[in-house]
């Protein structure tokens, strides 16, 4: 199948380029290196509308679809993934959760805010010994009649020192189980919430992921998103959507590096012609050619498959696996192709290499990835068979 982007989803993409290339590039080896939090480009993202891509209009949004937000996470994830992180979780995780299962009054109340940057969100359902099993919440909110009492702690969350908002998922029932769990939304200024130390991490360095302790805050009735019970679907269906932008980070992680490693392979010769025209070089890289666009194809595809209103479960599970996986390999490659220059941090591709490895991490491993495809073989049928455009729509 091919894909044809309108003048539309073509604009989002130059636009999101030009400002990578422009705004991101300069300075981010430095923030990587001293864990400096992108503050100006954070802001600057709201400005343009990169932090609400898909929230409506009516909200402050962009009203974008889902091709063109990975199209912008693609680009971005290029340059600089401790912003397209942020990005992402603001987008896919807190703004489009408020936004599809919110009330009206908790849509107009925060994502204005969060659409312009003014906020940025979190998503805190990760804990100690709750990470891959979001059944098993130690965090706990009980209702007191005209609040939750919401005591706990959250571990590895992105935008954890800097959010201005939380959603909380965490257990209002422990005789039901994960039908008893909720997810609440928690002003970060809340009595009662502490922020731990920033995590000193391997890739994604200037982004901010901490712990957060909730202690006996008091959080609002109003505050609860959906009807009792309803948090672990909550969290699944957030994070499905979320893993089409994950999916979509690793895929700009990979086309950046092989871009970079492109590049310098026309300039780098050795036995008296560029690297790029010996075949061990030059298969290479149509090897990572070949990855990077078939996993393009899958990201792009689960993201029309959103659009559509289409089951994208399974369609974003492969996206994030497979993409994270040809990340991996490819920045590997970019860094072999780059020999020596590679291992130093003004090459670029060292970085990339770093990034590339959280995104067969976060927002479900490949193994839950692999398990969640699985299963769904296995409950219809023995191959999973794609679901094809009604007749007359261009993919």
């Amino acid at each position: 199948m091919i894909f044809e982007l309108s003048e539309e989803q073509l604009a989002v993409q130059a636009a999101a380029r030009d400002f990578a290339q422009k705004e991101l590039k300069p300075g981010v080896i430095e923030r990587d290196s001293k864990m400096i939090y992108p503050t100006e480009q954070v802001r600057q993202m709201g400005e343009l509308g990169f932090l609400g891509m898909m929230v409506s209009p009516e909200y402050g949004g962009g009203g974008m679809d889902s091709v063109s937000y990975v199209l912008a996470m693609e680009e971005i994830s290029k340059i600089d993934n401790s912003c397209s992180v942020i990005m992402s979780v603001n987008n896919s995780l807190v703004c489009w959760g408020i936004e599809t299962f919110g009330t009206e009054e908790q849509k107009a109340k925060y994502l204005p805010r969060l659409a312009s940057g003014e906020w940025i969100g979190s998503f805190c359902l990760s804990e100690p010994e709750a990470g891959s099993d979001a059944t098993s919440q130690r965090t706990t909110a009980i209702d007191k009649g005209d609040h939750y009492l919401l005591n706990g702690t959250k571990n590895w969350i992105t935008n954890g020192g800097t959010s201005k908002l939380h959603l909380v998922v965490a257990q209002s029932d422990l005789e039901k189980g994960h039908r008893g769990i909720n997810v609440f939304i928690v002003e970060a200024d809340s009595d009662g919430v502490s922020i731990g130390a920033k995590e000193d991490k391997l890739g994604i360095r200037s982004s901010d992921t901490h712990t957060i302790m909730y202690t006996d805050v008091k959080v609002p009735k109003e505050n609860r998103i959906g009807e009792d019970g309803f948090g672990f679907k909550f969290a699944m269906k957030v994070l499905s959507g979320g893993r089409i932008g994950i999916a979509a980070q690793a895929l700009g992680i990979a086309a950046g590096a092989y871009e970079l490693a492109v590049d310098y392979s026309k300039e780098r010769a050795a036995f008296g012609k560029p690297i790029s025209k010996h075949q061990a070089i030059a298969f290479k890289l149509a090897d990572m050619a070949t990855e990077i666009e078939a996993a393009r194809l899958l990201v792009y595809r689960a993201a029309w498959m959103k659009d559509q209103h289409m089951n994208y479960d399974t369609a974003s599970s492969m996206a994030k696996l497979y993409a994270s996986e040809v990340a991996m390999r490819q920045t590997v490659e970019a860094v072999q192709i780059h020999g020596g220059y590679g291992f130093v941090k003004e090459y670029h591709v060292e970085r990339l290499m770093r990034d590339a490895k959280i995104t067969q991490i976060y927002e479900g491993t490949s193994e839950i990835q692999r398990l969640v495809i699985s299963r769904d073989i296995v409950r219809n049928g023995n191959l999973y068979v794609p679901i094809l455009p009604p007749t007359g729509v261009t993919v």
